[in-house]
């Protein structure tokens, strides 16, 4: 009957608040969740009488049932809030606690109950920091003969003592950080509680990541070489930075070229499975050099840093700095930042933000065959149809490629039929990540995608089985070839519903790539221009000299031709002056995804960019390399993977990047593809 009640008092309320039907009434009422968090506090006398006032607790609740001993039917019914008490004889109890919602679900729970006319005895209280939050502790008790315990945080005056039951653990958060005394006290039914106090510090320590959204943390940079950093609301919240707090450094016209500022970090960085640090940057100009510096607190001779260059002029972008290198089993507590390192200040004001341990960029992906070029020759088995390279017909969601592989599973065709084609010019030879993925389309889900591997003569074979998860959409199917013995592979295999007869269902697949450092060339390195021939017309920009081709003024290491190129970055030249040059054939990206460059420039540190367009100008690719020497050759390799296909005709080259022209001569030679 106390249900029917229950319900009656939520019609009458719904009546008398809107125009509901009843239908509508009994839908609400029968979508009520059952309770949830039951427990109850009990509190017991210390008089020997063995009187023990019980309040319950719970979230979704409309009344309770308390059963005095879980093994009787023995019960009292309380509303919310209320109390319930008990006289028990010295012992061990189970009190049950039921609690019951308005539709009459009930959630039911079972409570240690010791009653002891012994005084308390062996207080251990147990008082830990919680993991997840600097401000907040947990604390648990034990103690002989104890019924209940008192727990005292020692945070507000006249405070109230919360109640902490056998085996349970509460929880409780401070506003600031400081040091509290915690106060324990074990409480049986007689006279004579005992108690333990405990001081503890809570503190909110400055360790990555660093977000500088945390007002309680003390984000006190240490400047040098006249920078000057602190924390400012962000200028700029977009997609790539929606924080409110950011870091901002200015370097005024008299700052050093190696001014900087570091925050240093209560607790060591944790390098044991992150290597890499992620930061976003805001700069007013691309090009310039952020060093991050990672360094011990008392030693300054242990360190390490790493140089990235901003790739975006006032938008915020990510940099990721390898510090793979560093000798790991030091302790680094600094983390130092320096914005356009290697030139004077100039009143620029940069950002930063979100200081953090990321994954490595080596986690990246090459690819070996997208369909778009020459389609390579498929050799079909197991009497399945043709696989040929098509226009796309689904294009949308993650692949709007203009081709793709189809593969026709001809009805009746064997469980293991499937198509290979021959990888030209590279072989897959697992050195990076050991990983291969491609784009799949297909009609049904839960179909067996298998991927096969094998060397020239297939004496070495390796394969590994995915599964489609969703009909008619482009998915990324990841394969792991972790365990693929170390060989060349050559040949690649694809089986689709691998086990079951062909069905006539037709099949896509595209965008095959293998995990970085696996795709190794055997195409020859192949010379664009080496300017021991016929010269080629150069064409400069921006204020500087006319690159001319002189006799090598280093005929030592790595270049030692007759012959190279001598370009004079005139003084008050434009932070953008370079040339360019024409080739006859269009540059060959589909089997080469480099190109080299000797160069000798008069510093390290300054950036030289290499730039792609096509005949007019209308597709264009950039890449930014450091020179890492000084007065000597080296060759600088680009990655040009990422260019969009084109024919590219035209090759641009600007050296020192982003900065004026100061006379500098620098010197260029022998343009390769390579892989």
């Amino acid at each position: 009957m106390k249900t029917i009640k229950f319900i009656s008092i939520l019609i009458v309320t719904l009546l008398f608040s809107s125009c509901v039907r009843d239908s509508d009434i009994f839908d609400i009422v029968e979508s009520i969740d059952a309770p949830t968090n039951i427990s109850a506090d009990f509190f017991i006398t210390q008089d020997n009488t063995g009187l023990v006032k019980i309040t319950p607790n719970g979230e979704g609740v409309t009344q309770f049932e308390i059963y005095f001993e879980a093994d009787n039917n023995e019960f009292a019914t309380i509303g919310i809030g209320e109390s319930v008490e008990r006289t028990y004889s010295e012992g061990n109890y189970q009190v049950k606690i039921v609690g019951l919602s308005l539709n009459g679900n009930a959630t039911e729970v079972l409570q240690p109950l010791v009653v002891s006319f012994l005084p308390p005895e062996n207080l251990v209280a147990t008082i830990e920091n919680d993991p997840t939050n600097n401000f907040q502790i947990n604390v648990s008790a034990t103690a002989d003969y104890a019924t209940m315990f008192e727990v005292y945080f020692g945070d507000v005056e006249n405070e109230e003592a919360t109640p902490l039951m056998v085996d349970e653990t509460i929880s409780h958060v401070y506003e600031e950080i400081g040091v509290y005394d915690v106060t324990v006290i074990a409480i049986s039914g007689i006279d004579g509680a005992i108690q333990i106090t405990e001081t503890i510090s809570i503190l909110n320590p400055l360790q990555l990541p660093i977000d500088f959204e945390d007002a309680s943390l003390d984000y006190s940079f240490v400047d040098f070489g006249n920078v000057i950093s602190i924390v400012v609301d962000n200028p700029d919240i977009s997609d790539n930075n929606q924080s409110q707090r950011v870091g901002q450094s200015i370097k005024p016209a008299n700052a050093e070229v190696w001014g900087g500022s570091y925050l240093e970090l209560d607790d060591p960085i944790d390098f044991s499975s992150l290597v890499n640090l992620g930061v976003k940057v805001w700069s007013p100009q691309s090009g310039i050099i952020v060093k991050l510096k990672v360094e011990n607190a008392t030693n300054p001779d242990i360190f390490y840093e790493s140089d990235l260059v901003v790739n975006s002029a006032n938008a915020w972008e990510e940099l990721n700095f390898d510090f793979s290198g560093a000798d790991l089993t030091q302790e680094y507590h600094q983390v130092v930042i320096f914005f356009d390192f290697g030139n004077s200040g100039t009143d620029a004001t940069y950002y930063f933000d979100d200081i953090k341990l990321v994954q490595s960029d080596s986690e990246v992906f090459e690819s070996f065959e997208d369909f778009e070029g020459a389609a390579p020759i498929f050799t079909e088995f197991g009497n399945i149809g043709s696989t040929q390279v098509i226009s796309n017909p689904n294009p949308g969601g993650i692949n709007n490629t203009d081709n793709t592989a189809q593969l026709d599973n001809a009805v009746g065709s064997e469980v293991w039929g499937g198509t290979f084609f021959e990888l030209t010019n590279q072989v897959i030879d697992f050195a990076g990540v050991k990983r291969i993925r491609f784009k799949s389309y297909s009609p049904f889900e839960g179909k067996v995608v298998k991927l096969k591997l094998e060397n020239a003569d297939a004496s070495v074979t390796h394969e590994v089985d995915m599964m489609t998860s969703v009909a008619n959409s482009w998915e990324l199917l990841t394969y792991d070839f972790i365990d693929a013995p170390d060989a060349q592979y050559t040949r690649v295999v694809v089986f689709y519903d691998f086990g079951n007869v062909g069905d006539g269902s037709l099949y896509l697949f595209d965008e095959m790539e293998v995990g970085e450092g696996a795709l190794v060339s055997t195409s020859p390195p192949l010379t664009i221009e080496n300017f021991e021939g016929v010269e080629p017309a150069f064409v400069e920009f921006g204020g500087i000299e006319p690159p001319i081709v002189i006799p090598n003024p280093d005929v030592s290491g790595v270049n030692t031709t007759a012959t190279s190129v001598s370009q004079l970055k005139t003084s008050g030249s434009q932070t953008w002056a370079g040339s360019f040059f024409e080739v006859e054939s269009p540059l060959d990206l589909n089997n080469y995804n480099n190109i080299s460059v000797m160069t000798n420039v008069p510093s390290t540190g300054a950036v030289i960019k290499l730039k792609l367009e096509n005949s007019d100008a209308s597709i264009v690719h950039e890449v930014d390399l450091l020179s890492t020497v000084s007065n000597e050759w080296e060759q600088l390799v680009y990655d040009f993977s990422d260019a969009p296909a084109a024919d590219y005709t035209r090759i641009v080259i600007f050296f020192d990047f982003g900065n004026p022209g100061d006379d500098s001569i620098y010197y260029y030679d022998e343009f390769q593809l390579t892989n």
